[in-house]
């Protein structure tokens, strides 16, 4: 009889660690993979009379595949314009009291306003074309550039024949000359972090600008505000070397054209940088 109960206790203590053992079994997790779905079972035994149920939780880590043709629509560029002047001022073309563009001019003449001289861009869209791998990507759009270049000095343009005469009668309080230009750029784009909305990345290129309209504007105590209207023998076209630097959130541009703005006279080469608000 002693024996007959020893075993019936050695097996209960035996199913009570079978239990335990699968309790414990019933908490751990089981996962599946297929493809680009996880597929995770999981039972804590606490549901139901046998402690069966499970939990399955399904997870899909597929990635939307980027667009190989982006479009980025109203970008603004805020930047400041500068000039190189290589102009020969001891030059029969600038200094002949007749037939000269400039007589009596010098560099001071032209010399610029610090801070004052603006550039802004308007770019009614730029699209990004994919060439390897989201990578490197042909970048290019279409848009505006408004050019302003604020002199310290009373200079005047004289039209018909085109003329820069130095205007001491009145005081100027305001004096610039306005390029403006229907643009197409075009660069080689490279991002190194093609998965994200900021990332980092820069870009190199051209742009061919056509020249829409040209003004200089003065406001003189004496006369008032006056603009006068005229190509001033600017080129029609301007060709620029282009670029920009993207650092996460902020976005740098910069361009320089790659010949004097002016077709005769002055030997002025513009340039201009600033900040670009922009989505990529």
């Amino acid at each position: 009889m002693k024996r007959i109960v020893l075993l019936l206790t050695g097996i209960c203590f035996a199913l009570t660690g079978m239990a335990q053992s699968d309790s414990s079994k019933t908490n751990e997790s089981d996962t599946i993979r297929i493809g680009s779905m996880i597929i995770i079972k999981k039972g804590d035994g606490q549901h139901g009379n046998n402690g069966n149920d499970k939990n399955v939780t399904i997870h899909n880590r597929k990635r939307t595949k980027p667009s190989n043709v982006t479009t980025n629509w109203w970008i603004v560029d805020l930047g400041i314009n500068q000039l190189t002047d290589n102009t020969d001022y001891t030059s029969a073309g600038i200094q002949n009291p007749v037939t000269g563009f400039a007589p009596g001019a010098s560099k001071d003449w032209f010399k610029l306003r610090n801070g004052k001289s603006t550039n802004v861009n308007i770019w009614f869209f730029m699209q990004r074309l994919n060439v390897i791998k989201h990578v490197v990507n042909l970048k290019y759009g279409m848009g505006l550039e408004l050019n302003n270049y604020r002199y310290s000095r009373a200079i005047k343009f004289e039209t018909d024949p085109t003329k820069v005469i130095m205007d001491n009668s009145t005081v100027y309080s305001k004096n610039k000359l306005a390029a403006d230009y229907l643009t197409v750029p075009m660069m080689l784009n490279f991002n190194f972090t093609p998965g994200r909305k900021s990332g980092f990345g820069f870009s190199a290129g051209v742009s061919a600008g056509y020249l829409y309209s040209s003004r200089q504007k003065t406001i003189t105590g004496a006369f008032g505000k006056q603009k006068e209207k005229n190509d001033f023998d600017l080129r029609p076209w301007k060709i620029s070397y282009i670029g920009e630097v993207q650092l996460g959130p902020v976005k740098l541009y910069g361009s320089v054209a790659t010949q004097s703005m002016f077709a005769k006279g002055l030997d002025q080469t513009p340039y201009n940088f600033g900040v670009r608000l922009s989505n990529w």
